[in-house]
């Protein structure tokens, strides 16, 4: 059976290379980060807490002492790329295509034919597992398309990771801190002022406010992932599941999406914001954000009604 944690295995392997390769070049800093980080997917799973938390502490203090740099290793050259934009197009982006398409097929054959039968992957983790498998299909036919050398994939991968640097990690530190709000009560607190300000029955009031909370808090947190444990615990799973009976499916699913408006919004999302626009040698780092206002308020919007509509009013 193929189990998420050949997942973390892969993700490894691919920080592991990145590490080998900063290590050569002499990059001590960056090599030290991803081989931290390589640990961590290998092996976090088998760890103690107290040994994951000094993991992390150690690649904190890499990053806030300025100990990862960019990198710019020799794959193709500025006009080699542009020849190749040139002659092949948007047939660039085809490869990147495999990857959604073998999670999304993937994911129907296997749950609605006699391959579902057979126990290859792990319950409830097929789709995860079979995006996994699209980013090696891409890889392998990009790798056949255009004949780059072998270590040329590895080496793009490290120009454009390093250039991320410690905001590709940020989603999991976030999600993480999300869970520690969450164990701490700050749901409970949430929604005990939620309750003496919503109107008893007030279902569509209470939506709102379960939305506002989480685009909010994801503005303050940079990702919904961490808000979503503390606004489940204070409205999404008392109020609106417990008390006025909505449908949990439809909550969670479109409450995320709500709180994925918010980090259209925010610089703290950096990884989604911020990063974009230093890549692209923006002047106004805050460029990115600023053409998304006009997505993510009226989708905001449209979230409130799909979760009163869906959650409650078809669903009763």
């Amino acid at each position: 059976m193929i189990t998420y944690e050949w997942l973390y295995v892969l993700a490894g392997a691919a920080f592991a290379i990145w590490a080998a390769l900063s290590a050569r070049d002499r990059r001590w800093g960056n090599a030290a980060f991803w081989a931290l980080l390589a640990v961590s997917f290998f092996f976090g799973s088998h760890l103690s807490d107290l040994a994951n938390g000094v993991l992390v502490l150690a690649l904190v203090a890499i990053a806030g002492l300025g100990g990862l740099k960019r990198s710019d290793p020799p794959t193709t050259s500025p006009q080699e790329r542009e020849a190749l934009a040139e002659r092949l197009g948007n047939k660039l982006f085809l490869p990147a295509l495999i990857v959604p398409l073998t999670a999304v097929a993937g994911t129907l054959l296997y749950n609605f034919t006699p391959l579902g039968e057979t126990g290859l992957f792990e319950a409830r983790r097929e789709t995860l597992i079979l995006f996994g498998i699209g980013v090696l299909a891409a890889l392998a036919a990009t790798c056949l398309w255009l004949r780059p050398p072998l270590l040329g994939p590895a080496e793009e991968g490290r120009r454009l990771i390093d250039s991320i640097g410690w905001a590709a990690i940020l989603p999991q530190m976030l999600a993480a801190l999300g869970a520690v709000f969450a164990l701490a009560g700050v749901g409970d607190i949430i929604g005990g002022v939620a309750r003496g300000l919503i109107p008893e029955g007030s279902v569509f009031l209470t939506v709102v406010v379960f939305a506002v909370g989480m685009a909010g808090f994801t503005m303050i947190m940079g990702n919904a992932f961490a808000a979503f444990p503390v606004m489940a615990a204070a409205i999404g799973i008392p109020l609106l599941i417990a008390e006025d009976g909505g449908r949990p499916a439809v909550i969670g699913a479109v409450g995320m999406l709500a709180g994925f408006c918010g980090t259209l919004l925010t610089p703290m999302a950096a990884n989604f914001n911020i990063v974009p626009a230093a890549l692209l040698e923006l002047k106004d780092q805050n460029a990115v954000i600023r053409q998304q206002v006009g997505t993510a308020v009226p989708l905001w919007v449209c979230n409130v009604l799909i979760i009163y509509v869906g959650g409650f009013l078809l669903w009763r």
